[in-house]
Protein backbone atom coordinates (compact mmCIF):
# COMPACT_ATOMS: atom_id res chain seq x y z
CA UNK A 1 0.00 0.00 0.00
CA UNK A 2 2.80 2.36 -0.90
CA UNK A 3 4.32 4.39 -3.82
CA UNK A 4 6.86 2.60 -5.92
CA UNK A 5 10.43 3.01 -4.33
CA UNK A 6 11.93 4.22 -7.50
CA UNK A 7 9.10 6.85 -7.74
CA UNK A 8 10.68 10.76 -6.78
CA UNK A 9 11.08 12.32 -3.06
CA UNK A 10 8.24 15.16 -2.43
CA UNK A 11 9.42 18.18 -2.71
CA UNK A 12 7.24 20.77 0.09
CA UNK A 13 9.00 23.72 0.17
CA UNK A 14 9.53 25.05 -3.28
CA UNK A 15 12.16 27.48 -3.52
CA UNK A 16 11.87 31.12 -4.92
CA UNK A 17 13.86 29.69 -8.20
CA UNK A 18 12.30 26.64 -8.58
CA UNK A 19 8.90 28.64 -8.13
CA UNK A 20 10.43 31.28 -11.15
CA UNK A 21 11.56 28.37 -13.22
CA UNK A 22 7.79 26.15 -12.71
CA UNK A 23 6.13 29.58 -14.21
CA UNK A 24 7.30 28.65 -17.65
CA UNK A 25 7.09 24.90 -16.87
CA UNK A 26 3.91 23.71 -16.84
CA UNK A 27 4.28 19.92 -15.33
CA UNK A 28 7.12 21.12 -13.29
CA UNK A 29 4.61 23.60 -11.78
CA UNK A 30 1.83 21.03 -11.08
CA UNK A 31 4.79 19.30 -9.03
CA UNK A 32 5.54 21.91 -6.84
CA UNK A 33 2.31 23.10 -6.14
CA UNK A 34 0.95 19.97 -4.87
CA UNK A 35 3.64 18.81 -3.38
CA UNK A 36 3.37 21.52 -1.36
CA UNK A 37 -0.77 20.98 -0.72
CA UNK A 38 -0.34 17.38 -0.01
CA UNK A 39 0.23 17.12 3.88
CA UNK A 40 -2.85 20.35 4.42
CA UNK A 41 -5.14 19.87 1.46
CA UNK A 42 -7.38 17.72 3.17
CA UNK A 43 -7.75 19.93 6.25
CA UNK A 44 -7.86 22.90 3.37
CA UNK A 45 -10.85 21.58 1.64
CA UNK A 46 -12.46 19.50 4.78
CA UNK A 47 -12.17 15.99 2.97
CA UNK A 48 -12.78 13.01 5.24
CA UNK A 49 -12.89 9.28 4.81
CA UNK A 50 -16.16 9.08 6.81
CA UNK A 51 -19.73 8.71 5.89
CA UNK A 52 -19.93 12.55 4.87
CA UNK A 53 -17.59 12.43 1.71
CA UNK A 54 -18.58 8.89 1.35
CA UNK A 55 -21.93 9.58 0.05
CA UNK A 56 -20.36 12.96 -1.40
CA UNK A 57 -18.24 10.83 -3.89
CA UNK A 58 -20.79 7.98 -4.54
CA UNK A 59 -23.11 10.84 -5.09
CA UNK A 60 -21.31 12.19 -7.94
CA UNK A 61 -20.52 8.76 -9.04
CA UNK A 62 -23.92 8.05 -9.65
CA UNK A 63 -25.25 11.68 -10.49
CA UNK A 64 -23.29 10.86 -14.15
CA UNK A 65 -23.41 7.00 -14.21
CA UNK A 66 -26.36 5.93 -12.21
CA UNK A 67 -26.98 2.30 -14.28
CA UNK A 68 -23.44 0.95 -13.44
CA UNK A 69 -23.36 -2.55 -12.19
CA UNK A 70 -21.44 -2.82 -8.80
CA UNK A 71 -18.49 -3.32 -8.18
CA UNK A 72 -15.86 -3.18 -10.20
CA UNK A 73 -12.88 -5.66 -9.83
CA UNK A 74 -9.78 -2.63 -9.56
CA UNK A 75 -9.93 0.82 -10.53
CA UNK A 76 -7.64 3.47 -11.43
CA UNK A 77 -7.70 6.79 -10.02
CA UNK A 78 -5.74 9.60 -11.88
CA UNK A 79 -4.65 12.79 -10.35
CA UNK A 80 -5.56 11.46 -6.99
CA UNK A 81 -4.19 14.05 -4.60
CA UNK A 82 -4.51 12.50 -1.22
CA UNK A 83 -7.15 10.06 -2.53
CA UNK A 84 -10.35 11.39 -2.06
CA UNK A 85 -12.30 9.90 -4.82
CA UNK A 86 -11.14 6.80 -5.27
CA UNK A 87 -10.94 5.65 -1.44
CA UNK A 88 -14.47 7.09 -0.77
CA UNK A 89 -15.91 5.51 -3.55
CA UNK A 90 -14.27 2.13 -2.53
CA UNK A 91 -15.87 2.47 0.78
CA UNK A 92 -18.92 2.89 -0.71
CA UNK A 93 -18.82 -0.50 -2.91
CA UNK A 94 -17.94 0.42 -6.16
CA UNK A 95 -14.59 -0.93 -6.98
CA UNK A 96 -12.86 -3.84 -4.35
CA UNK A 97 -9.25 -2.38 -5.08
CA UNK A 98 -7.37 0.24 -6.68
CA UNK A 99 -4.45 2.14 -8.10
CA UNK A 100 -3.52 5.81 -7.62
CA UNK A 101 -1.65 7.45 -9.67
CA UNK A 102 -0.19 11.94 -9.73
CA UNK A 103 2.02 13.60 -11.01
CA UNK A 104 3.13 14.84 -7.86
CA UNK A 105 4.98 12.08 -5.12
CA UNK A 106 3.41 14.42 -2.35
CA UNK A 107 -0.13 13.69 -3.23
CA UNK A 108 0.86 9.98 -4.18
CA UNK A 109 2.24 9.50 -0.43
CA UNK A 110 -0.61 10.86 1.40
CA UNK A 111 -3.16 8.98 -1.07
CA UNK A 112 -1.36 5.36 -0.32
CA UNK A 113 -1.07 6.18 3.56
CA UNK A 114 -4.92 7.43 3.62
CA UNK A 115 -5.71 3.68 2.00
CA UNK A 116 -3.70 2.23 4.79
CA UNK A 117 -4.88 3.91 7.46
CA UNK A 118 -7.85 3.17 6.05
CA UNK A 119 -7.22 -1.41 5.23
CA UNK A 120 -7.81 -0.33 1.50
CA UNK A 121 -6.13 -3.05 -1.11
CA UNK A 122 -4.89 0.42 -3.36
CA UNK A 123 -1.20 0.72 -4.68
CA UNK A 124 0.13 4.35 -5.97
CA UNK A 125 2.41 5.58 -8.39
CA UNK A 126 3.87 8.98 -9.15
CA UNK A 127 2.70 9.15 -13.32
CA UNK A 128 1.72 11.20 -15.95
CA UNK A 129 -2.12 11.25 -16.90
CA UNK A 130 -0.54 11.36 -20.34
CA UNK A 131 1.24 8.49 -20.79
CA UNK A 132 -0.42 6.15 -17.87
CA UNK A 133 2.32 3.81 -16.49
CA UNK A 134 0.33 0.30 -17.16
CA UNK A 135 -0.42 -2.24 -19.76
CA UNK A 136 -3.35 -2.37 -22.23
CA UNK A 137 -7.12 -3.45 -20.39
CA UNK A 138 -5.98 -3.61 -17.10
CA UNK A 139 -8.72 -2.25 -15.27
CA UNK A 140 -12.38 -2.27 -15.15
CA UNK A 141 -13.03 1.40 -14.01
CA UNK A 142 -10.99 4.51 -14.11
CA UNK A 143 -11.68 7.91 -12.17
CA UNK A 144 -10.57 11.02 -11.24
CA UNK A 145 -11.98 14.35 -9.25
CA UNK A 146 -10.75 17.66 -10.76
CA UNK A 147 -8.03 16.66 -12.45
CA UNK A 148 -9.02 17.64 -16.14
CA UNK A 149 -8.55 20.99 -16.05
CA UNK A 150 -4.77 20.48 -14.72
CA UNK A 151 -4.02 18.48 -17.81
CA UNK A 152 -2.37 20.09 -20.83
CA UNK A 153 -4.17 17.45 -23.48
CA UNK A 154 -6.95 16.22 -22.16
CA UNK A 155 -7.75 14.07 -24.95
CA UNK A 156 -4.99 11.93 -25.24
CA UNK A 157 -5.65 11.35 -20.97
CA UNK A 158 -8.96 10.03 -22.14
CA UNK A 159 -7.49 7.98 -24.95
CA UNK A 160 -5.23 6.69 -22.38
CA UNK A 161 -8.02 5.84 -19.97
CA UNK A 162 -9.40 3.84 -22.91
CA UNK A 163 -6.19 2.19 -23.65
CA UNK A 164 -5.74 1.15 -20.12
CA UNK A 165 -9.66 0.29 -19.30
CA UNK A 166 -10.64 -3.65 -20.36
CA UNK A 167 -13.33 -3.57 -23.50
CA UNK A 168 -16.91 -2.38 -21.75
CA UNK A 169 -14.58 -0.54 -19.07
CA UNK A 170 -16.02 2.96 -18.47
CA UNK A 171 -14.48 6.32 -16.99
CA UNK A 172 -15.80 8.68 -14.69
CA UNK A 173 -14.38 12.15 -14.24
CA UNK A 174 -16.24 14.52 -11.48
CA UNK A 175 -15.46 18.20 -10.04
CA UNK A 176 -14.27 19.71 -13.14
CA UNK A 177 -14.66 23.63 -13.94
CA UNK A 178 -17.12 24.71 -15.83
CA UNK A 179 -16.02 28.20 -17.95
CA UNK A 180 -18.97 30.05 -17.17
CA UNK A 181 -18.55 28.37 -13.23
CA UNK A 182 -15.43 29.80 -13.25
CA UNK A 183 -15.49 32.97 -13.54
CA UNK A 184 -17.75 33.46 -10.79
CA UNK A 185 -16.17 31.22 -8.48
CA UNK A 186 -12.84 32.81 -8.94
CA UNK A 187 -14.02 36.29 -8.27
CA UNK A 188 -15.62 35.17 -5.70
CA UNK A 189 -12.50 33.74 -4.25
CA UNK A 190 -10.56 36.70 -4.76
CA UNK A 191 -12.38 39.28 -3.46
CA UNK A 192 -13.31 37.09 -0.04
CA UNK A 193 -9.37 36.64 0.80
CA UNK A 194 -8.79 40.48 0.26
CA UNK A 195 -11.39 41.25 2.04
CA UNK A 196 -10.73 38.84 4.96
CA UNK A 197 -6.78 39.59 5.21
CA UNK A 198 -7.46 43.68 5.01
CA UNK A 199 -10.29 43.40 7.81
CA UNK A 200 -8.19 40.64 10.22
CA UNK A 201 -5.48 43.57 9.99
CA UNK A 202 -7.82 46.05 12.84
CA UNK A 203 -6.35 45.87 16.43
CA UNK A 204 -9.67 44.00 17.50
CA UNK A 205 -9.50 41.21 14.77
CA UNK A 206 -6.06 40.27 14.84
CA UNK A 207 -6.49 36.72 16.63
CA UNK A 208 -8.71 36.42 13.59
CA UNK A 209 -5.17 36.83 11.33
CA UNK A 210 -2.86 33.64 10.21
CA UNK A 211 0.87 34.40 10.56
CA UNK A 212 1.96 36.70 7.48
CA UNK A 213 4.57 33.97 6.71
CA UNK A 214 1.83 31.63 5.82
CA UNK A 215 -0.44 34.13 3.92
CA UNK A 216 3.04 35.05 2.39
CA UNK A 217 2.77 31.23 0.93
CA UNK A 218 -0.57 30.76 0.30
CA UNK A 219 0.10 33.60 -1.88
CA UNK A 220 3.27 31.80 -3.66
CA UNK A 221 1.02 28.88 -3.99
CA UNK A 222 -1.89 31.14 -5.39
CA UNK A 223 0.75 32.13 -8.07
CA UNK A 224 1.46 28.90 -9.04
CA UNK A 225 -2.11 27.48 -8.98
CA UNK A 226 -2.82 30.21 -11.33
CA UNK A 227 -0.54 28.13 -13.44
CA UNK A 228 -1.56 24.64 -12.91
CA UNK A 229 -5.35 25.53 -13.63
CA UNK A 230 -5.41 24.78 -17.13
CA UNK A 231 -8.95 24.23 -18.56
CA UNK A 232 -12.17 25.09 -17.88
CA UNK A 233 -15.11 23.04 -19.87
CA UNK A 234 -18.03 23.59 -21.47
CA UNK A 235 -20.46 20.07 -21.16
CA UNK A 236 -21.39 19.67 -24.42
CA UNK A 237 -17.73 20.39 -25.34
CA UNK A 238 -16.72 17.65 -22.74
CA UNK A 239 -19.10 15.73 -24.76
CA UNK A 240 -17.26 15.44 -27.69
CA UNK A 241 -13.90 15.61 -26.77
CA UNK A 242 -14.51 11.95 -25.01
CA UNK A 243 -16.22 10.99 -28.16
CA UNK A 244 -13.24 11.64 -30.27
CA UNK A 245 -11.22 9.93 -27.71
CA UNK A 246 -13.07 6.92 -29.10
CA UNK A 247 -15.74 6.30 -25.74
CA UNK A 248 -19.14 5.28 -26.18
CA UNK A 249 -22.09 5.94 -24.13
CA UNK A 250 -20.74 10.00 -23.30
CA UNK A 251 -22.58 11.82 -20.94
CA UNK A 252 -21.46 15.08 -19.10
CA UNK A 253 -23.89 16.46 -16.06
CA UNK A 254 -23.41 19.52 -14.10
CA UNK A 255 -24.09 20.70 -10.51
CA UNK A 256 -23.82 23.20 -7.96
CA UNK A 257 -25.00 26.99 -8.63
CA UNK A 258 -26.20 28.29 -5.86
CA UNK A 259 -23.86 26.06 -3.42
CA UNK A 260 -21.20 27.06 -5.91
CA UNK A 261 -22.14 30.91 -5.04
CA UNK A 262 -22.32 30.33 -1.41
CA UNK A 263 -19.25 27.84 -1.00
CA UNK A 264 -16.29 29.76 -3.05
CA UNK A 265 -17.01 32.16 0.06
CA UNK A 266 -16.92 29.97 2.74
CA UNK A 267 -14.22 27.78 1.58
CA UNK A 268 -11.43 31.14 0.83
CA UNK A 269 -12.69 32.56 3.96
CA UNK A 270 -11.86 29.23 6.29
CA UNK A 271 -8.97 28.90 4.25
CA UNK A 272 -7.49 33.07 5.20
CA UNK A 273 -7.98 32.84 9.31
CA UNK A 274 -6.63 30.40 11.83
CA UNK A 275 -8.24 26.94 11.83
CA UNK A 276 -8.78 26.75 15.41
CA UNK A 277 -11.26 29.62 15.39
CA UNK A 278 -13.45 27.08 13.03
CA UNK A 279 -15.45 25.54 15.52
CA UNK A 280 -17.29 22.11 15.03
CA UNK A 281 -20.47 24.19 15.28
CA UNK A 282 -19.45 26.74 12.56
CA UNK A 283 -18.71 23.87 10.17
CA UNK A 284 -21.75 21.90 11.05
CA UNK A 285 -23.56 24.99 9.99
CA UNK A 286 -21.76 25.57 6.74
CA UNK A 287 -22.19 21.93 5.58
CA UNK A 288 -25.59 21.97 6.47
CA UNK A 289 -25.97 24.88 4.73
CA UNK A 290 -23.89 23.83 1.59
CA UNK A 291 -26.45 21.11 1.56
CA UNK A 292 -29.04 22.40 1.69
CA UNK A 293 -28.43 24.52 -1.50
CA UNK A 294 -27.47 20.96 -3.38
CA UNK A 295 -31.30 20.54 -2.94
CA UNK A 296 -32.43 23.66 -4.03
CA UNK A 297 -29.75 23.37 -7.20
CA UNK A 298 -30.93 19.48 -7.91
CA UNK A 299 -34.87 19.74 -7.35
CA UNK A 300 -35.54 23.45 -8.26
CA UNK A 301 -32.44 25.81 -10.40
CA UNK A 302 -31.50 22.92 -12.63
CA UNK A 303 -34.87 23.35 -14.21
CA UNK A 304 -34.92 26.97 -14.79
CA UNK A 305 -30.93 27.53 -15.28
CA UNK A 306 -29.20 25.65 -18.55
CA UNK A 307 -26.51 22.68 -17.25
CA UNK A 308 -23.34 25.26 -18.38
CA UNK A 309 -23.94 27.76 -15.98
CA UNK A 310 -23.50 24.93 -13.14
CA UNK A 311 -20.05 25.44 -11.37
CA UNK A 312 -18.74 21.45 -11.78
CA UNK A 313 -18.94 19.42 -14.65
CA UNK A 314 -18.75 15.63 -14.64
CA UNK A 315 -17.96 13.08 -17.33
CA UNK A 316 -18.71 9.16 -18.14
CA UNK A 317 -17.40 7.14 -20.93
CA UNK A 318 -17.64 3.48 -21.89
CA UNK A 319 -14.57 1.70 -23.88
CA UNK A 320 -16.69 -0.11 -26.63
CA UNK A 321 -16.55 -3.71 -26.65
CA UNK A 322 -18.25 -6.27 -23.99
CA UNK A 323 -21.29 -4.63 -22.37
CA UNK A 324 -20.35 -2.27 -20.19
CA UNK A 325 -21.01 -1.70 -16.58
Amino acid sequence: MTGRPDDPAPNPHATEAQVQAALADNKLAQVLYHDWEAETYDDKWSISYDERCIAYARGRFDAVAPNARLPYERALELGCGTGFFLLNLMQSGIAKSGSVTDLSPGMVRVATRNAEHLGLDVDGRVADAETIPYDDETFDLVVGHAVLHHIPDVELALKECLRVLKPGGRFVFAGEPTTIGNIYARRLGQVTWKVTTEVTKLPFLQGWRRPQEELDESSRAAALEAVVDLHTFDPAELEAMATRAGAVGVRAETEEFAAALWGWPVRTFEAAVPAEKLTWRYRLTMYRAWLGLSWLDENVIRRLVPRRFFYNAMLTGVKPGASGK
